[in-house]
């Protein structure tokens, strides 16, 4: 079997994506020895409960604590981000918890997942450019497999700020009801609602306070 650091070498040197976003996520995370606060998120926790294992594929997981969560739960994970230095983090964090994850060096619409792959697709406050195609909609709807579940969560209200001097523009990106806008007779919506957020102490973005938190199944 191929260990958590020499899959992550592999992907990395064959990384499918924007180099842009790559760097510029890559910078974020060098600018800080540990940028999220290394718990995973109180949605997925909560949201995942009642679900039996499978496979679950992790959109933008970062340092890998969902990702690691998840296989400890009995998951079968497969984590993507477009950082290498993220990939690095959660690999390490994978290894030291003893679980084995698949790593994947890549944006969500270049991976080229195969389709109806996963029995859970979570994307945790994802930043997935928007485009006219609505390409990375189509990606997560796409990657759920027949009776599997796609969790979307959001920081409640941001897709109506205005751009920031920053650079940030919510027009950039895909929000849950671009996806929901996508669905078909053959999903049905379980939960679409704004609730408080349980934010774990430290780490990027602890200061929102609420959730926005979908969640639909597509039918067998």
């Amino acid at each position: 079997m191929t260990d958590d650091k020499t899959a992550h070498a592999h992907a990395s040197a064959g990384y499918l994506g924007d180099p842009g976003a790559r760097a510029e996520w890559d910078d974020r995370y060098n600018d800080r020895r540990q940028l999220w606060s290394g718990r995973p998120n109180g949605a997925l926790v909560t949201e995942v409960a009642a679900l039996a294992p499978g496979r679950v594929l992790d959109v933008g997981c970062g340092e890998g604590a969902d990702a690691v969560w998840l296989a400890r739960g009995g998951w079968d994970v497969t984590a993507l981000d477009v950082s290498g230095v993220a990939l690095d983090r959660a690999a390490g964090h994978a290894r030291d918890a003893g679980v084995t994850v698949r790593w994947v060096h890549a944006g969500l619409v270049e991976a080229a997942l195969p389709a109806g792959s996963f029995d859970l697709v979570s994307a945790q406050y994802p930043a997935l450019p928007r485009t006219p195609d609505a390409a990375a909609e189509r990606a997560l709807l796409t990657a759920v497999a027949p009776g599997g579940v796609l969790l979307l969560v959001h920081h409640a209200g941001m897709d109506t700020r205005h751009a920031h001097d920053s650079g940030f523009d919510p027009a950039d990106y895909v929000w849950p009801a671009m996806v929901a806008s996508l669905l078909t007779d053959d999903w049905e919506v379980e939960v679409d609602e704004v609730r408080p957020r349980v934010a774990p102490e430290g780490g990027a973005g602890a200061h929102h306070t609420d959730d926005l938190v979908f969640r639909a199944r597509r039918r067998a």
